[in-house]
């Protein structure tokens, strides 16, 4: 791996961090500011509150900004995944399948998109979204007011807008998608609505998270987070055996060195 003292100039590029889903991740901010820009304003964000609240799609930072530190990386680097993720939702950003396909030119990795799933009732954030080759999309709620209470969307977002813009996503693209749901103590009852919503639409893959990083909320203990994903597995077994269930405190995760830690603990909170 590259020498990441050589390198602390980037804004735009955060890790590569030690991820349980991805293995080894280099982050892409599409965002790049102090302040978080999304569209929600979860209960158990590790980055804290949003401070700017949108809904609508700009260019927050030109692509070839982008593409100048995609192409200064140390060489050698072994990253398994670019992820897009960072100070916002990466769908609010207007160039995220511009970025997309510049850097599919030019690396040979996997890309992926961590969405809150927002924007995904609109057709052109699929398409864009597809160009991933990993989509992990939100679903920490089974109806409005769940959704209204651990999201805490801005206004105008509905969660049956959100949920069957995922449902969309899924029938008109093969991209892998996964399914991620964040238990902890406000919605730890309710996985058997959040099972049967979630396979609803038909994932290849469902992830079991609680909040281990640095936030005002509480994680689950391993055991409750063992006994959800022990019903997800069952649950499964009658609709679709082949979806694979994973939880975080199953993850084993690699050793990694960062090139900015810096940037890369302002964007993720504290390390698992």
């Amino acid at each position: 791996m590259g020498s990441p003292k050589k390198n602390k100039n980037f804004k735009y590029l955060y890790g590569p961090v030690s991820s349980w889903r991805l293995g080894s991740s280099l982050g892409v901010d599409l965002f790049s500011r102090e302040k978080k820009i999304c569209s929600f304003n979860c209960l158990y964000c590790q980055i804290g509150a949003t401070s700017i609240k949108a809904k609508k799609r700009k260019i927050y930072v030109p692509t070839e900004k982008v593409i100048g530190e995609i192409k200064n990386l140390p060489p050698g680097m072994t990253i398994d995944y670019i992820t897009f993720s960072g100070m916002g939702e990466p769908t609010l950003a207007g160039n995220l399948g511009e970025v997309i396909k510049k850097i599919r030119g030019i690396r040979k990795e996997k890309i992926a998109v961590i969405t809150n799933s927002s924007l995904m009732w609109d057709k052109s954030v699929r398409e864009e979204l597809s160009l991933a080759d990993f989509v992990i999309a939100k679903l920490d709620a089974f109806s409005q007011e769940s959704f209204r209470r651990i999201n805490r969307p801005i206004e105008g977002i509905k969660f049956e807008d959100v949920y069957n813009g995922i449902k969309s996503f899924r029938k008109e693209h093969n991209t892998k998608l996964a399914i991620q749901i964040m238990f902890f103590e406000i919605n730890k009852n309710e996985f058997e609505k959040l099972a049967k919503r979630a396979f609803e639409l038909r994932p290849d893959e469902i992830q079991i998270n609680t909040p281990l990083r640095s936030c005002k909320v509480t994680p689950l203990r391993q055991r409750d987070i063992s006994s959800i994903k022990k019903y997800f597995e069952e649950f499964g077994k009658g609709i679709n055996s082949k979806v694979k269930i994973v939880s975080v405190y199953d993850a084993v995760h690699k050793k990694v060195e960062a090139i900015s830690k810096i940037d890369t603990l302002r964007r993720r909170g504290k390390a698992e």
